[in-house]
């Protein structure tokens, strides 16, 4: 009788099989799923090594997030925390607080938004010079496509009145710059900042691998890496420092076309397959690029970030070397002109799994392209409901159906990936499980849901955020579902979020995460038999 390293039981375990099966208990051994049924009868069918029984627990597999900026959160970890402040005082007293005790050359902070303050608007330097007159200092906006910089800031990365970036807008006040930056201009800033170093890096990336454990992730993306970033990561990866599966988007650059004119580069926990692109900011910078001007800034109509020919490369290069093309597209003009050139690629019934990520606007002509043309959506629900209270602002009533239309995306393709974005968004994936269901915000607002029309069902959620995730990543051979062969990667909850009441379903807790069959996190409330 062959001997197994593991059988795992649990009160449920939800496989996200091809035909949706629950079980009670799992074999495992070096670090894959070897059978699934009823405990006495994989107890009679195999000998074990060890045997773990998690009571009532439900499992799932392990959940996945197919874009997010994994690198930056762990960066962001060390730097000066802005989300959630109500002011943009309280964003420069915290800067000042952290400051205070950094001894750094810059003072970085992100994840202020204009939208929640009391005056609803961009602020100016003014404050930012005053607490910082001499040293550097930056906050950048909650998605990352604005920030306010300082003098010292601003001279640092060569911006005066006269600089003009194409792409990205440097905005002044009365003939003087007010601080305020958009787009590839913030790009002039970042560009700017000093290199986080190897040791840096490492501890960044362990540090953010530990919180997405904590929050039941077992495999994350990297939207918009570096060379140098991919490779440090597939070295700690080897060194088993990491062991978190990661999904790679490269930066769309020449020296990386070079590196990889052979191919992808796919292991057991690292895939790199795809490039990014930019065709657009962001809807609350009004930065997204619309075929319509902004209802709340006549004549505004964002900002294109992306030029056709310059997307046609990127097409080229991936179609000739069988790397996906995942395009950043938040305006309904913005992903007109991404989808017109995946046009010239993508033949009906083709099988390369092009994305664009976020597509939060969509006009109904281009709606059904996503079917026709095979294109993923690759979307984040929690945008919906972190955008709803001004999203009509910006747009007004009659536009209001292009929004955040993701059960109609859904239909397209009978699939698709969701997502966080975080750091811009909150790490925990069961947030965009209740966002995508319910429509609600993290307030459990509005009553019966945000334009319910547009939401998944319980198990559409579910498959978002495993099966259909690791689909969009070229990766559900291995992950995504729980199965003979794959990886025994899964998540432990304390509820059936097929079947619990909605309250419960806000107050579910993470009670372990496994990689491999390994144990990487357990909330002090797991209990094992």
């Amino acid at each position: 009788m062959r001997t197994l390293d593991l059988l795992v039981k649990a009160g449920c375990i939800y496989t996200v099989d091809e035909v949706f099966s629950n079980v009670e208990a799992m074999a495992i051994d070096s670090g894959r799923v070897v059978a699934l049924g009823k405990a006495v009868d994989l107890e009679q069918a195999f000998l074990f090594r060890r045997r773990l029984s998690l009571g009532k627990s439900f499992i799932y597999p392990g959940f996945m997030d197919p874009h997010a900026h994994f690198l930056s959160y762990g960066l962001q970890l060390e730097r000066a925390q802005l989300l959630g402040s109500k002011s943009w005082e309280e964003a420069v007293e915290r800067l000042k607080d952290f400051g205070a005790a950094a001894k750094e050359a810059w003072v970085i902070g992100r994840g202020w938004d204009q939208n929640l303050w009391l005056r609803a608007e961009f602020p100016d330097r003014a404050l930012l010079d005053a607490a910082f007159p001499q040293k550097p200092a930056v906050a950048f906006r909650v998605d990352g496509h604005a920030a306010m910089a300082n003098a010292a800031a601003l001279a640092a990365a060569g911006i005066d009145g006269s600089t003009r970036i194409e792409g990205g807008v440097i905005v002044l006040k009365e003939g003087r710059l007010s601080g305020l930056l958009l787009d590839k201009a913030v790009d002039r800033i970042r560009n700017t900042l000093p290199k986080p170093g190897e040791a840096s890096t490492r501890r960044a990336l362990r540090g953010a691998q530990a919180k997405c454990f904590e929050a039941g992730l077992t495999s994350v993306s990297n939207a918009g890496t570096e060379m140098g970033e991919a490779l440090l990561m597939e070295r700690m990866l080897d060194e088993g420092e990491l062991s978190i599966g990661i999904y790679v988007m490269l930066m769309a650059t020449e020296d990386n076309f070079a590196r990889f004119v052979g191919g992808p580069l796919v292991k057991d926990r690292l895939s790199v397959r795809s490039f990014k692109t930019f065709a657009d900011g962001a809807l609350g910078s009004r930065g997204a690029f619309l075929l319509e001007p902004y209802a709340d800034d006549p004549g505004n109509r964002g900002i294109q970030t992306l030029k056709a020919e310059d997307l046609d490369t990127v097409c080229a290069f991936a179609a000739a070397h069988g790397f996906q093309v995942n395009s950043h597209a938040i305006g309904d003009a913005a992903l007109r002109l991404v989808i017109d050139v995946y046009e010239e690629y993508l033949k009906p019934g083709n099988a390369l799994r092009w994305r664009i990520e976020h597509a939060q606007l969509v006009h109904d002509e281009d709606l059904p392209r996503f079917g026709r043309l095979g294109i993923i959506p690759s979307v984040q629900t929690t945008h919906a409901t972190s955008d709803m209270a001004w999203t009509e602002t910006r747009l007004g009533p009659a536009r209001m159906g292009r929004s955040h239309r993701y059960h109609d995306l859904l239909s397209q393709n009978g699939w698709l990936a969701n997502g966080s974005d975080f750091p811009f968004e909150g790490i925990e994936p069961l947030r965009g499980f209740c966002s995508a269901v319910f429509r609600k915000d993290d307030g459990r607002l509005p009553d019966g849901g945000y334009r319910p029309g547009q939401a998944l069902s319980r198990v559409e959620a579910l498959k978002a955020m495993t099966i259909w995730a690791a689909r969009a990543n070229f990766e559900e051979s291995g992950r995504g579902s729980l199965g003979p062969g794959k990886w025994a990667d899964f998540t432990v909850l304390d509820i059936d979020l097929l079947k619990a009441g909605e309250e419960k379903l806000w107050g579910a807790k993470v009670l372990g995460t496994f990689v491999a069959g390994n144990g990487v996190f357990r909330h002090p409330n797991l209990r094992e038999a």
